[in-house]
């Protein structure tokens, strides 16, 4: 490590923080750097990247850490760290000239720039030395040098050129309409690149992609194809069988890096615990079948025993790496199961988990045996055990026990603790929808917890912060902020209905329309108009690793139209079609999240509204039995007949509804048109279904 410690020792971020000792001169982004690039004369070398990406440390190890590279860069650049989790905005800028200068994009991200911030060269991953076709950083920085010195005019206007064409990027308007047959395209192509033997969607890598299960989920629920949910099922049981989820202790891994779901990409990630936790709770729903259920419930383990913080909100990740080396934390010699199990618990164990003498995967550079053993499961080893062994569960419980508690010895992964609005909401949203379905009352009390220290953590003009780390709120809001944070209040609303959380929402979201709509052509920017100068306001519509803030909110909109009755919401949500229309067109499973949205639109929509007495069993019995049906096309509202000044407030239209029979009541509207009330909650759950 480096004696002296560059001006990145100043930040609260966990990555830049790792890059403080750096020989590299960082400087956080800052108006100091791009003041001394323009008195040097020099173009910014910018890296981008977050504490728990495998490659960044390699990068970091192999350049950063490096006392020749870093006199290179020094000289040639002005250097500039940025934490994508932190700036996202900025991130998602860049990764955008990337992806459009050489057709790819992941991190690390490299970027050469001018000094008014715009970019001439876009990379990710690079070594120190140039190899197999790759340019090296410091054969990088000395062409890098040469060009500026002698071909200064030929670097700015490709600059010029970049910037320009990053402008024409933002979606455009077509006022075209999306229903019915953008649904069934997106269905098709889903079928056509499914993994029938493993599940997952293409070959390798795989991702989770809950969204896009979520989807099928809707699309079996509104069409009745069982192709549907057989390829979520299929999906979801070898995701939760395989390495990609953490047998032992429990949470999903980011990616599996082969087709089988068994060799992933370590680091743990809390938006992919949010959403797979969401896709889990739906199926369950569906099925009734107790293995999602259970797979729920050991994600919520997860989340709240290792990366949950005393004031009640999320950290963001868990690192790849552990000691240098990635997944060394959760790799296993067989031998080492003699150091914490019995003879014969070692082999039920071995048999289970698939673990072997010369290990149970090849190293993906050489081929060869590795001698070590990601945990998986193996299926017909389980049910043969399950049949043959009293009390099998315990028995499974009590090894699994004794292989956390050795494997909690070693060196833990790095933790990275700051905590993200966006991710946190999608967390607080996830256990929201699972409280009343695991039944579970302290859930709901930890998602409220949660929700409230964000919204205690807002400014004095009420606006949202990006992110909370070291006691310290920082950042600016983004849409990705303002957008989960609805869908997590109107998910609290719905789960422990205090209107308090119904009213926060509609605040939030006039915000957001004042904020961020795009007037002209419709859609949401992702920063805020009184947010920072940047090269180009994007809106994203993408859904990628989690949903678009425009997905998001267009869901949002549908559902806050339905909850107050107002309509202009309506108008906003189809005008947003335009945007998606070209891109679902080219690609429709790019755009799974937003296709949830687009059911509301071509399938009927309820509103179950239950009038009665908070606190009594009548009214309780309706309310419990309403949480465990999915009804992706449905709001719920309940109206204390005690009275309720803010729901009278919010939600004007419920005025007439009273108990009917001095009894709990429910009133199931269907496309403005209202079913008879009644008293009965297995007539209500007809009506709604």
């Amino acid at each position: 490590m480096h004696e002296k410690a560059n001006r990145l020792i100043n930040e609260k971020s966990p990555y830049l923080l790792q890059h403080a000792y750096n020989p590299v001169d960082w400087y956080p982004l800052s108006d100091e750097a791009f003041a001394k690039a323009k008195v040097e004369d020099k173009p910014i070398f910018l890296s981008i990247g977050y504490s728990t990406c495998h490659w960044c440390h390699v990068m970091g190890r192999e350049s950063f850490e490096d006392e020749e590279t870093a006199e290179v860069l020094n000289d040639t650049f002005v250097c500039i760290k940025v934490d994508r989790e932190e700036r996202p905005d900025i991130d998602s800028v860049y990764m955008s000239v990337c992806q459009m200068m050489t057709g790819s994009g992941g991190w690390p991200l490299t970027i050469i720039m001018t000094g008014d911030k715009k970019p001439f060269f876009a990379a990710t991953y690079l070594p120190k030395q140039s190899m197999g076709g790759k340019l090296g950083v410091i054969d990088l920085s000395l062409k890098m040098r040469k060009l500026w010195e002698e071909n200064r005019s030929e670097i700015l206007s490709a600059a010029s050129s970049v910037s320009n064409k990053l402008k024409e990027l933002n979606p455009k308007n077509s006022e075209k309409d999306i229903g019915e047959n953008e649904i069934k395209n997106a269905f098709s192509e889903f079928s056509y690149i499914f993994d029938d033997e493993y599940g997952g969607f293409g070959s390798s890598p795989k991702f989770p992609s809950p969204h896009s299960l979520m989807f099928l989920l809707r699309y079996y629920k509104f069409y009745n194809d069982k192709l549907a949910l057989k390829m979520v099922e299929k999906t979801l049981n070898k995701m939760a069988n395989g390495g990609i989820f953490d047998q032992i202790g429990f949470g999903f891994h980011r990616y599996s890096t082969d087709k089988k779901w068994i060799v992933p990409h370590y680091e743990k990630m809390l938006y992919d615990q949010g959403m797979l936790l969401m896709a889990y709770v739906e199926v369950y729903k569906i099925t009734g079948d107790c293995f999602y259920k259970d797979i729920a419930q050991n994600i919520i383990e997860y989340v709240m025993g290792y990366i949950r913080d005393e004031n009640g909100g999320f950290y963001s990740s868990e690192d790849a790496d552990s000691g240098g080396v990635e997944g060394k934390f959760y790799i296993w010699g067989k031998s080492e199961l003699k150091n914490c199990l019995t003879e014969e618990e070692a082999e039920i164990a071995s048999k289970i988990f698939n673990i072997k003498n010369k290990g149970n995967f090849t190293d993906e550079f050489t081929g060869s045996y590795t001698f070590k053993n990601i945990l998986y499961i193996n299926e017909r080893e389980l049910n043969e055990m399950k049949n043959r062994i009293p009390n099998f569960e315990k028995e499974y419980e009590r090894i699994r026990i004794k292989l956390l508690n050795y494997r909690d010895k070693r060196i833990r992964p790095f933790k990275d603790k700051k905590q993200l609005i966006d991710w946190n909401c999608i967390m607080i949203s996830a256990i929201a929808k699972s409280a009343g379905v695991i039944g579970d009352e302290k859930l709901l009390k930890d998602a409220k917890q949660a929700m409230d220290f964000i919204l205690n953590g807002r400014d004095e003009k009420g606006y949202l912060k990006h992110s909370f780390i070291d006691g310290q709120w920082r950042g600016t809001g983004n849409a990705d902020d303002y957008a989960f944070a609805v869908m997590a209040l109107l998910d609290l609303y719905e789960a422990d209905f205090n209107s308090v959380y119904l009213n926060s929402a509609v605040e939030l979201m006039e915000h957001m329309i004042k904020y961020f709509w795009d007037e002209a052509d419709g859609g949401f920017y992702f920063t805020p108009s009184y947010g920072e100068e940047i090269l180009d306001r994007k809106k994203e519509i993408y859904d990628g690793a989690v949903p678009s803030s425009n997905s998001a909110a267009f869901i949002n909109l549908i559902r806050l139209s339905r909850f107050t009755g107002n309509m202009n919401y309506v108008s906003m949500a189809s005008k947003m079609m335009g945007l998606y229309a070209e891109g679902i067109e080219y690609s429709p499973t790019a755009f799974s999240y937003f296709l949830c949205g687009v059911f509301a639109f071509t399938h009927p929509f309820s509103e179950v509204i239950i009038t009665g007495k908070s606190g009594e069993e009548d009214t309780n019995s309706m309310l419990k039995a309403v949480k465990k049906e999915f009804l992706p096309n449905a709001i719920v509202i309940f109206k204390d007949i005690n009275g309720d000044k803010i729901l009278e407030k919010t939600a004007a239209f419920l005025g007439d509804m009273g108990l009917f029979n001095d009894k709990a009541t429910a009133y199931v509207c269907r496309n403005f048109s209202c079913q008879k009330p009644t008293n009965s909650v297995d007539e209500m759950l007809q009506n709604i279904r």
